[in-house]
């Protein structure tokens, strides 16, 4: 099979190597017959630019780096960060471009990875996810020119500046509790991870659910977990010692490690202790019982992220783009409302 180059198009269109060149970059300066010409005789030939020259020539490598900061195990057991990972990668091919993924396995390694993603020059831009409070990440990419979209509310101290895509956290706390107050539960336990900010909101919208209804805030009934069913079981483990009747828990995954934590103990769900979600992950409504839980459109996210950066990328950073997407609450048998 013959390999085409860019002066066997330019005689086959009967126009000169850099006009075929900038008909493939989609440059300027071209007229539409000239262009209409030349990716005519492009299509009949299967002509395939090389991307390493079209990369130079373009400035652009059309590639779009996702990081995971400091989360390598939980990249491969919270099924979140494969549901994102998924929508993000299928944005970037509806758009032509080639995700790159880029997990860390501690603070150093994140370190020395932010300089030679953001300088290098390798990638168009970046997608920052599962951002944990303390990863210094976000800030030490800033000072260079590398445009990227954070995937979650930053820190309130810097989030005007930084273009992100978030879902409503606080609002969906807020309907689970308040879904759990209407059933006529008095004692409420929470399972929350104070990691990052969705976590924050998420105990933000509990709390103020409790005391716009008037019931107390009780500290005890409140358990640290992290986003996983193992930590969600030992959580639970702790919080049973309070007798909660209801549980709020922050994650899909640490719903599910409280529903076997308390099955361990000879008690039912919803009969002896009612238990909601968030996420809505492909698990929950196969869960037995079928969980109750926020639903977060975490496609479209992904999807936003992306055409966001691309965005960006085309435009000017600023003014940042902030985007909250809206949550619902499906309601199933864990809690009790369905029998």
């Amino acid at each position: 099979m013959k390999r085409w180059t860019l002066e066997d198009i330019g005689k086959l269109a009967g126009v000169s190597r850099s006009t075929v060149s900038r008909v493939i970059n989609d440059q300027p300066h071209t007229s539409p017959a000239v262009r209409q010409r030349v990716e005519q005789v492009i299509r009949e030939t299967g002509y395939q630019p090389n991307s390493a020259a079209r990369s130079l020539a373009s400035s652009q490598s059309r590639i779009l780096g996702l990081v995971m900061p400091s989360i390598l195990q939980s990249a491969f057991t919270d099924p979140y960060y494969a549901l994102i990972i998924q929508a993000i990668s299928h944005a970037c091919n509806q758009h032509d471009y080639t995700p790159s993924l880029f997990l860390f396995q501690s603070a150093d390694e994140e370190a020395k990875m932010s300089q030679r993603l953001a300088s290098s020059g390798l990638i168009d831009g970046l997608i920052v996810t599962a951002d944990t409070i303390d990863s210094q990440f976000v800030q030490m990419i800033q000072p260079y020119a590398i445009p990227f979209v954070q995937i979650g509310r930053p820190l309130r101290e810097s989030a005007t500046c930084i273009s992100y895509v978030d879902v409503d956290n606080e609002a969906g706390a807020y309907l689970a509790a308040s879904h759990l107050i209407q059933q006529g539960y008095q004692r409420i336990g929470q399972l929350a991870t104070l990691h990052n900010t969705a976590g924050h909101d998420r105990d933000a919208g509990f709390r103020r659910a409790l005391l716009d209804r008037g019931l107390p805030i009780d500290e005890k009934l409140i358990a640290l977990s992290s986003f996983s069913e193992a930590s969600g079981y030992r959580a639970m483990q702790q919080l049973l010692t309070q007798k909660p009747e209801a549980v709020f828990a922050q994650s899909d995954a640490i719903a599910l490690g409280a529903i076997r934590a308390i099955r361990d103990q000879d008690l039912r769900v919803p009969e002896d202790i009612a238990v909601v979600g968030f996420d809505d992950m492909p698990l929950a409504a196969s869960a037995s019982p079928p969980l109750t839980t926020v639903r977060q459109p975490i496609a479209r996210a992904g999807k936003l992220a992306v055409e966001t950066l691309l965005d960006i990328i085309q435009t000017s950073p600023q003014p940042a783009r902030h985007i909250v997407l809206p949550v619902e609450l499906v309601i199933r048998a864990s809690s009790g409302a369905v029998s």
